[in-house]
């Protein structure tokens, strides 16, 4: 199904959607969907529990997954260890896992996907309120720190270039020409130029 929606988009048949970039898709989308709302939380100085019985979704097609996560529990912190372990081993370790049981992409890509939605989590945050820009890049840069994403490059921040390719590229008309469509963070745009 979300070849079909990616190929509409397009212009192209379903079957010319590779079934990998449909699943880094699929995957990049719930992760950032899972990862946000924890990152905020942290950044205002509250833990959110999601384990995975008490996340609420609905399937759409065509657009970012409904998610509905507990609230805040109020009057604790985060500690990175535990929200470290609750998010990146209790939650998006298994989404990982699936995802790539399910359709073999690259666990490098997958990882990848991980950190963009984590830094774009955390660029997001800062964009919408300046005054916890800080907390939120601190929450970003302890994620950053769990060994799971030690092939990351890092630090989080504006600058941000993932070790590995999303495959969104793919999807363009012609993902083979130099200018095809790239994504911020990809590892295969041009470096920016020294100011």
């Amino acid at each position: 199904m979300v070849r079909a929606v990616l190929a509409a988009r397009g212009g192209r048949p379903a079957g010319e959607i590779d079934a990998r970039v449909a699943a880094s898709a699929v995957h990049l989308g719930l992760v950032a969907r899972l990862v946000s709302p924890a990152l905020a939380a942290a950044a205002l100085g509250q833990h959110l529990d999601l384990s995975l019985d008490g996340l609420w979704w609905q399937a759409e097609l065509g657009g970012p997954v409904p998610l509905s996560v507990p609230a805040p529990v109020s009057g604790t912190r985060p500690v990175p260890g535990d929200w470290h372990h609750e998010l990146l081993a209790g939650v998006i370790a298994p989404l990982t896992i699936a995802t790539s049981r399910a359709v073999p992409v690259s666990d490098r890509v997958l990882r990848g996907n991980v950190a963009s939605a984590i830094n774009a989590a955390a660029g997001q945050v800062a964009a919408a309120r300046p005054g916890l820009a800080s907390p939120a890049w601190a929450a970003a840069r302890a994620l950053f720190a769990s060994p799971w994403l030690a092939r990351e490059p890092g630090p989080p921040g504006p600058g941000f270039r993932r070790a590995s390719c999303c495959l969104f590229y793919r999807l363009a008309p012609d993902a083979r020409s130099a200018r095809a469509d790239r994504c911020g963070d990809c590892v295969l745009r041009a470096a920016p130029a020294p100011r």
